[in-house]
């Protein structure tokens, strides 16, 4: 007997179980089957109904029966195969009486209805109402409105899983399993909704079968058997319920088990537990025992049943009551015992990354980031990061945006790397008036300075905007201030928002276009850290990456001949010299320069021979004094006359140079005699020497 199981159990781990079943399914329906055959499967469609209905009882929830539908669909075919197969013995055997179509439709003809086919009639036909009408079509409904619902709400639970995720509540595989189930859930309740249509064409199929089966058996009985009208209703009648009956108590269990499933809600507990948590209150059993104990003392009624039943639901009543003192007493313990928990150990989850770049904002300046509020800050952001992208070369990070309590109410602070790096007061219900140095008159206000630029300024009402924008001032709004600030501290911090990773997705993109290119580059050749290293000492010299493929030509064609970063560095802008130049000129014909003079000049080369280790320029103070002062007034007089000198040297000096002069000439621009094209018209306004 075990090995017959085993082999069972292998054939159905094998796929093999469902496809035989169908089979013999279809075959029953063509091939006639002997009485002790049918009897046998009879009794095997009673107990899978008793099976299946007892599986969705002690299913905690519907998902743990996902395969109900399909099994319904399965337990109906059999059952609509067997009335088949039970027609035909019927109508070919049923002229023989007694047992002609086997043991258990004989039983249920006889001792089930006691032999009378008027009342196997109408029991027949009760149970085809109570299934038909009630059970079914309320379990057809209910599996139609829990599909809608459950497919309603499925975008709902989908945002709830994303939410819980995103907040940390839930780790990606408890995400990914509840998004499972949630689509196993609108699945399962859209196949109950096509499995309650099996049950209640069942029901149907049932009552017409009966019908066909006493009108057929009539016939050939009568006509061909030659069989008196009296004894063929007796022999065929009684067969046909019997076979009804046989077939229509397990479509009541099936369609019960249906009703119960598509009304389970989940729970951790099986459904008798549940239903007698929840029905058996203490205080409903009293109310029941008093009510029908009162019923069994009025003379006339039926004293003993209603008394006994109110004797047990007294004994319930009790029952629970000291049940419920018992899990009060054992609730109270458990809250009363120190709750200790073990010490957590430490990993690296409590160590956070700080962001790269975030901006903190005081508590009334939280309305300007919320956009249920209107909020236009997080626009700007976002502009902004879409327009510096375009123009450095490189994806922008991300600003984080956070309220800090700490900050005055309407502070803000911008930080990079977790440093402060900016920050700035301003006042939502007023906006800023900037003079960009030529203005008509004064405005009343409060006098400030632009937190960007340091420009003078001063914070005005909205009546006044169109004032102040009439006298020459610049006018906006505190979202625009900080959008501003931002910008500003993002171009002058490129060269430490670029990293490893982007550079390797800036070499990957050029890699698709132009694969012989990149084939060669890294690796042994030239090192990421280095190809990184250049692109960051390009943007802190103001010069964007966008033109990365010519950048990473540069690195190849000269990567053999030396390694040095600051070598590749001076290759790599005299490679950008047009698009350098082109952006200094703005829109200029002419490119107005400030040459060294050659005395000057053999001072710095002697003094770039001992600065090469420092990296810093070594000279005199007072020459550095003297440079700084003849400078400041060529620089003054050439912004006077609406020029933007730029400083041009020998290769040697650039570097050094632009290092020493930009702690005072922040915006002067340094270039060597190399990264000017032969084609750029130039003007020399004056030598410093």
């Amino acid at each position: 007997m075990s090995k017959f199981i085993n082999y069972f159990e292998s054939m159905i781990r094998s796929g093999l179980g469902a496809p035989i079943l169908l089979v013999v399914i279809l075959g029953m329906m063509i091939v006639p089957l002997p009485a002790f055959l049918l009897d046998l499967l009879f009794t095997f469609n009673i107990v899978l109904a008793l099976i299946i209905l007892m599986s969705s009882i002690y299913a905690k929830r519907p998902l743990d029966f996902a395969t109900f539908p399909t099994v319904i669909l399965i337990a109906t075919l059999l059952r609509l195969a067997l009335n088949l197969a039970s027609t035909r013995i019927v109508l070919l055997e049923g002229h023989q009486g007694g047992d002609a179509a086997g043991k258990v439709i004989e039983s249920f003809g006889n001792f089930v209805v006691g032999g009378n086919f008027a009342i196997g009639l109408i029991i027949f036909a009760i149970l085809v109402l109570i299934n038909f009408v009630v059970v079914t079509k309320g379990t057809g409904r209910v599996a139609e409105v829990s599909a809608r619902f459950t497919l309603d709400a499925m975008p709902g639970k989908q945002m709830a899983i994303d939410a819980d995720l995103a907040a940390g509540v839930i780790s990606q595989d408890e995400a990914k399993q509840r998004r499972e189930d949630v689509v196993s859930e609108s699945d399962f309740y859209g196949s109950m909704d096509g499995a309650s249509k099996f049950v209640k064409g069942d029901a149907i199929a049932g009552l017409l079968i009966l019908f066909i089966n006493i009108v057929g058996g009539l016939f050939v009985g009568i006509v061909q058997h030659n069989l008196s009208f009296d004894i063929a209703m007796e022999y065929y009648v009684l067969l046909t319920i019997g076979d009804g009956l046989v077939a229509q108590i397990p479509g009541l269990l099936l369609s019960t088990a249906t009703a119960i499933i598509v009304t389970r809600v989940s729970s951790s507990n099986d459904m008798g537990s549940e239903i007698f948590s929840q029905l058996g209150k203490p205080q409903g059993l009293l109310i029941a025992a008093g009510i029908v104990g009162f019923l069994g003392l009025i003379p006339g009624m039926p004293n003993f049943p209603f008394l006994l039943m109110s004797s047990v639901f007294v004994g319930l009543y009790y029952y629970q009551r000291k049940v419920s003192a018992k899990k009060e007493i054992e609730a109270a313990k458990e809250e009363s015992k120190p709750k200790v928990e073990p010490p957590k150990e430490l990993s690296w989850d409590d160590i956070p990354l700080i962001d790269q770049l975030s901006l903190e904002v005081g508590y009334r300046l939280i309305p300007m980031v919320d956009q249920s509020q209107n909020g236009e800050l997080l626009k700007r952001i976002k502009g902004i990061r879409k327009k510096l992208s375009t123009d450095l070369g490189f994806l922008v990070p991300t600003v984080h945006v956070k309220d800090n309590l700490d900050l005055l109410p309407n502070e803000y602070k911008i930080m990079l790397m977790g440093v402060p790096v900016g920050t700035g007061v301003v006042h939502p219900d007023r906006s800023l008036a900037i003079n960009p140095g030529q203005v008509f008159g004064e405005l009343s206000g409060e006098k400030t300075t632009e937190p960007a630029y340091g420009l003078e300024a001063v914070w005005i009402d909205s009546d006044d905007v169109d004032k102040a924008q009439t006298q020459g001032y610049t006018v906006a709004d505190s979202s625009t201030v900080i959008a501003t600030h931002i910008s500003k501290i993002l171009q002058e911090n490129a060269h430490e928002l670029l990293g490893r990773d982007e550079v390797q997705q800036i070499i990957d993109r050029v890699g698709k276009k132009f694969p012989k290119l990149v084939d060669g580059l890294l690796g042994d050749n030239l090192p990421l850290g280095t190809v990184v290293n250049v692109f960051q000492n390009l943007l802190e010299e103001g010069v964007p990456i966008v033109q990365a493929q010519t950048i990473l030509e540069t690195l190849a064609d000269h990567s053999l001949i030396t390694k040095d970063t600051e070598e590749l560095t001076a290759l790599a802008r005299v490679s950008q010299a047009r698009y350098i130049t082109t952006a200094l000129l703005n829109g200029s014909n002419e490119l107005p320069l400030i040459t060294l003079s050659p005395g000057l000049e053999q001072i710095l080369n002697q003094a770039v021979s001992t600065s090469n280790e420092s990296g810093q320029l070594s000279i005199e103070p007072k020459l550095a004094e003297n440079i700084q002062i003849k400078l400041s007034s060529i620089v003054e007089k050439s912004e006077m006359a609406g020029e933007s000198p730029v400083l041009v040297v020998n290769p040697g000096l650039r570097r050094l140079l632009a290092g020493f002069l930009k702690h005072v000439f922040n915006d002067l621009p340094v270039l060597s005699f190399s990264e000017i094209p032969p084609d750029t018209n130039i003007k020399l306004i004056d030598s410093l020497g």
